[in-house]
């Protein structure tokens, strides 16, 4: 392995990396905040409900979701989860902002942080819609004219409930039961924001929509709950990013999502997560599809103190189709597990997860991932590919793959490979004009391509910055 120099050089570039990061995302805006109540309970979860004005049925909802969260324990596999301290998190706080369409009419506080985020910029050029959530509220929302006047729907969850509760009831909770695991269950319980988008028959969005979740407040929890339906023929990509301040202290982010894929229609899904290295990120994800239908899910996770994160597609019906791309970057006393599940259910059914780790000081990455294929999904087909990368000695990635296979026609691979970054080729990066830094990222960004050139040029741009300042000066 490639040796730094000296103790006091590798310290020195890791403090302008924390205090770059901490100029871009690591900030705190001074808002004040009203109806902060620390812990969790049935009263809460009502209070909730009471703030937000819902109808009776959703309240039935969330206060199941509550008993399934007190009853059920933390998870007993994967990364512990033991030092959470439900007791000690706020379940919502309010930002008292109102809802607007106009950037400029937010609070000052408010726009400073995704101005300094590069959210309206990003709106501006990139996207046909935004939405921007802070804390535990949908604080901005836009939608182009043009596809509104085609029966595209992209609102807050909230407006939802309220405005196509007929279709909210249809779906809600029926991809992800509040029953599926306790996390899923607590979102239910105290869910706030998120998006709700649904694209009629045969639309096609050619440009993405885009959230961003910011969580500000400390010892604050976020619980989006998000649901896309694209009907018949339709397509879509939606975009979110998240980021926090950094704080002594542990915040939670655990949201739902939902997605119901229907015949011939497309769903990209991309995330690019950042959370601070306080925030635990304990998310379900999961995306029902029907026939030909073909559900994307690109995921890069870069943040948190632990993520366990598994987007998850069941393909139901002949000729559905889900792909998983997966990259975790796990730095000093990080825990990055993630990886995809597929369930073919039906015939002639693919699927592909491909999953990149990369590893640095004293963090964890790992795969953990699912393919299941059914007595009835005759002709299925499945690969997956588990790549890590070992930045320095100390780093360590894990592979955890379960097939279950339950035909004998289905074809299923699996591969894993585990690389170092050597003198080798920093060397050789070096005798071509590169510095350290930067040859270290090159040979990153090589290792993680197939994510990066999926992604819109402002993500695919933004993702490689953020890499190149998480794995600076990390050999040795």
């Amino acid at each position: 392995m490639y040796e730094l120099n000296s103790t006091r050089e590798e310290n020195s570039a890791v403090v302008q990396s924390d205090s770059e990061y901490k100029e871009r995302y690591g900030f705190r805006a001074n808002t004040v905040y009203t109806d902060m109540k620390k812990g969790i309970s049935a009263d809460v979860v009502r209070e909730i409900s009471k703030i937000k004005n819902e109808p009776e049925w959703m309240l039935r909802k969330r206060l199941v979701g509550y008993g399934t969260f007190m009853d059920k324990p933390n998870p007993s596999w994967g990364p512990s989860l033991n030092e959470i301290d439900y007791d000690d998190i706020y379940y919502y706080v309010n930002p008292n902002a109102k809802k607007s369409v106009n950037w400029d009419e937010l609070p000052p506080d408010i726009k400073e942080t995704f101005d300094k985020l590069g959210i309206p910029e990003a709106e501006r050029k990139f996207f046909a819609g935004a939405e921007a959530q802070y804390d535990s509220e949908v604080v901005y929302h836009h939608l182009k004219e043009e596809l509104e006047k085609q029966g595209v729907v992209f609102t807050n969850m909230e407006n939802a409930v309220s405005n196509y509760p007929d279709m909210v009831k249809k779906y809600f909770g029926t991809v992800i039961p509040a029953t599926d695991n306790k996390f899923a269950a607590l979102n239910t319980a105290v869910w706030s924001g998120g998006s709700f988008i649904y694209v009629p028959k045969g639309v096609k969005v050619a440009i993405p929509l885009q959230a961003y979740f910011r969580i500000n407040a400390e010892k604050a929890g976020q619980f989006e709950r998000t649901l896309i339906i694209a009907d018949e023929g339709a397509d879509v990509t939606y975009i979110e990013g998240c980021t926090a301040p950094i704080y002594s202290t542990a915040s939670l982010h655990s949201a739902v999502v939902e997605i119901v894929v229907h015949k011939n229609a497309h769903v990209r899904y991309v995330t690019i997560q950042n959370w601070s290295k306080n925030v635990y990120n304990l998310v379900t994800q999961r995306a029902y599809v029907y026939e030909n239908g073909y559900m994307e899910w690109i995921d890069a996770n870069i943040g948190s103190k632990i993520n366990m994160k598994y987007p998850s597609a069941f393909l139901k019906e002949d000729g559905a189709k889900a792909d998983v791309l997966s990259i975790a970057v796990a730095g000093n006393g990080q825990i990055q597990d993630s990886g995809g599940k597929i369930y073919h259910l039906a015939p002639n059914t693919t699927s592909k997860i491909i999953s990149k780790g990369v590893s640095k000081g004293s963090g964890i990455s790992s795969y953990r991932g699912l393919i299941h294929i059914d007595k009835k999904a005759k002709n299925a087909k499945s690969v997956v590919k588990c790549d890590a990368l070992l930045l320095d000695e100390q780093a360590r990635t894990n592979t955890f793959p379960y097939n279950e296979i339950q035909t004998n026609d289905a074809m299923v691979s699996h591969e894993a490979s585990v690389g170092k970054v050597g003198q080798e080729e920093v060397f050789y990066l070096m005798s071509r004009g590169m510095n350290e830094e930067d040859a270290i990222a090159t040979i990153v960004m090589g290792f993680i391509n197939p994510l990066v050139e999926v992604l819109p040029m402002e993500y695919s741009l933004e993702l490689k910055r953020l890499i190149k300042l998480d794995t600076s000066n990390s050999v040795g």
